[in-house]
């Protein structure tokens, strides 16, 4: 289990996070969302022990991370940027993470070795970004962690290795245990796996939400009236974006939707559907992104 509380961080009198919490459960996996520059890297440098928070609280497993090798020692991490030893082969870099490692299973590495089908006596080094993040995944999955924090796990891979590692993420979930935070801009993929969404957006926590319940908070209306003057009864709603396609209206309506469907009907539409709304959209919605498009609807 990971809690972050009231988490402050600072460089040379810029705010890079402000009071930032989130918590990911465990057997849970939680997507962390935003857009470049939003603070996504800094906060897992600080899950994962490498920088040191100004203000609040990091808990691994009720553990303050900083500067404590029992709490790292059950973390998992694959950074974006990865690394390794310049001369290592797969056997050699398996050896070594057995040294360090107490929960080092030899026989789940032979077995995903097998699965993601890389030579074992290859340079590490010599493999291209796709294989070296599939490397990343042997390793670090071989030593079997409790927790797993992942930066854009997903980059780089094709579909068929992409839905590999995704079922061997969902498994270690389901059968041990797991919890894992993954921070993504793929977030089709993120809709589909993920149990909570976090969206950080200049340094803070904008949304913190059970992604199905995030989904019920905001509507994707499409509605037409007999008459222009009915419009009026969008006054009473919180309109995130209003879009007008002929006699049709597209309304993203944040709030609770009976309430928002029963409003609407007050003024008798011709027209009253509800859409399904994506991950995507709710991302654009809630940063009040605008001047991109997203299926043929422009923001």
């Amino acid at each position: 289990m990971i809690e972050v509380k009231n988490l402050y961080k600072s460089y040379n009198g810029h705010d890079v996070l402000s009071n930032v919490s989130l918590t990911v459960k465990k057997g849970s996996i939680y997507g962390l969302v935003g857009a470049n520059g939003a603070g996504k890297t800094t906060l897992i440098k600080h899950l994962t022990g490498v920088f040191k928070q100004d203000k609040g609280e990091i808990l691994i497993n009720g553990q303050s991370v900083f500067e404590n090798p029992a709490a790292k020692s059950t973390l998992g991490y694959i950074p974006d940027d990865l690394f390794f030893f310049s001369m290592y082969t797969m056997k050699n870099t398996a050896r070594f993470f057995k040294k360090i490692y107490n929960t080092w299973n030899d026989e789940r590495y032979k077995t995903l070795l097998d699965a993601f089908k890389l030579d074992e006596n290859r340079r590490i080094s010599k493999f291209s970004k796709g294989m070296q993040k599939q490397a990343a995944f042997i390793m670090t999955m071989s030593y079997m962690p409790e927790i797993l924090i992942l930066d854009e796990p997903i980059d780089g891979l094709d579909p068929l290795v992409r839905k590999r590692v995704w079922k061997l993420i969902i498994e270690d979930v389901a059968e041990r245990g797991v919890s894992v935070l993954v921070s993504s801009h793929n977030l089709k993929e993120l809709e589909g796996i993920c149990d909570s969404i976090g969206i950080l957006n200049n340094g803070h926590m904008v949304i913190e939400r059970e992604l199905d319940e995030l989904k019920s908070d905001i509507s994707k209306i499409q509605i037409a009236f007999c008459r222009k003057n009915d419009e009026k009864i969008f006054d009473k709603l919180h309109v995130l974006h209003h879009e007008e396609r002929g006699s049709i209206n597209l309304l993203i309506v944040k709030g609770n939707r009976e309430y928002i469907i029963e409003s609407l009907k007050e003024s008798n539409p011709l027209v009253l559907d509800v859409l399904p709304l994506t991950l995507e959209e709710i991302f654009i919605y809630e940063l009040g992104g605008d001047g991109c498009e997203i299926n043929g609807i422009l923001f």
